[in-house]
């Protein structure tokens, strides 16, 4: 019985004998947690009724522009090549450090222009999902030529598939940070590329996964597995401890431009003071002017809350003991 004072020093003791052989060590875990109620939550609490609610929320496939030097050879010559990468939280796009592909999915390079900006571009993502994110504006072409007939302003935008390939021939490449709120960081040199990881599906989105270590347990996992990690990007706080770019109250941390110490969710703020445009609209602002927005759009879909205080939840890096099991 937990309470009991036999079952407490036992555990104790345990931990003890665990401590003197250097098994104990702190790390961290991504858990859901609620910045209002300060508080992780277990999985328990997140299935309770009601706590799963339909939301709409600005999403963003944002464009990560490939570095021309580490391409390989299929995908030389192309011009400039972006990855397609869509996410329901834009907030955690400061955060990316990786993208995930499916070793064994199938890929396509289109070429085709930005429906914001009208620029020329390629574009990388998964063949099943072409029909997904080329719709409305966008009309299939049988030649390449055909693109040339394209003006800033028309109705249709022409997209041309130029060539087909697999995950595993995209892994390795190198892009450009998507946004440059945070230049310096710890191993940077390991960040930035395409990893492959085994979640990765064709059901949604592009086929290729944003990947912020910090604000993911999919994400940490992929970027601790691959070789060398992905590191996450963190920066030191006040008191010089790494942290991520949001606090436990679920602020952004000073010192990042454009959104330094707002909510990541407009939820958060008191009544009489939450802003007109949300932190993931101006993202996705910020990206169109850039050219690194290739979809912006309201998606609605259903997102676990806090029993306590009814606001969202976020996953989140919380600080935890470990045993090591293995060396």
């Amino acid at each position: 019985v937990t309470y009991k004072s036999k079952y407490m020093e036992s555990v104790w003791w345990l931990l003890k004998q665990i401590y003197d052989k250097d098994l104990l060590y702190k790390g961290y875990t991504i858990q859901p947690y609620s910045p209002k109620a300060g508080t992780g939550l277990s999985s328990h609490e997140l299935n309770q009724p009601g706590t799963y609610q339909d939301v709409t929320d600005t999403t963003v496939v944002a464009q990560f522009r490939a570095n021309e030097d580490s391409l390989p050879d299929f995908l030389q010559n192309e011009g400039d090549i972006y990855f397609l990468a869509w996410t329901t939280t834009p907030w955690t796009l400061p955060s990316n450090t990786a993208l995930t592909v499916g070793s064994k999915i199938d890929y396509v390079l289109v070429e085709t222009y930005n429906q914001y900006t009208s620029q020329p571009m390629n574009v990388i993502l998964a063949k099943s999902l072409v029909s997904k994110q080329f719709v409305g504006k966008f009309n299939q072409v049988e030649e390449k030529s055909e693109l040339l007939t394209y003006n800033s302003g028309d109705k249709k935008i022409p997209f041309y598939v130029v060539k087909e390939f697999r995950g595993k021939d995209l892994v390795g490449i190198r892009y450009e940070q998507l946004l440059d709120f945070n230049l310096e960081f710890e191993n940077k040199q390991n960040a930035f590329r395409v990893i492959s990881g085994d979640f990765v599906t064709t059901e949604d989105g592009t086929g290729i996964v944003h990947t912020a270590p910090t604000f993911g347990a999919d994400d940490y996992k992929a970027a601790k597995s691959a070789e060398p990690e992905v590191p996450p990007l963190q920066v030191l706080d006040e008191k010089g401890n790494k942290v991520p770019l949001v606090d436990l109250k679920g602020k952004f941390i000073d010192n990042i431009g454009l959104i330094s110490g707002k909510y990541v969710k407009n939820e958060y703020y008191e009544s009489d003071s939450i802003p007109d445009k949300s932190v993931d609209v101006e993202i996705a602002i910020k990206l169109k002017e850039q050219n690194l927005a290739f979809k912006v759009e309201k998606y609605s879909h259903s997102y676990p809350h806090c029993w306590r205080t009814d606001k969202p939840v976020l996953y989140y890096p919380m600080e935890s003991w470990f045993i090591k099991i293995s060396n």
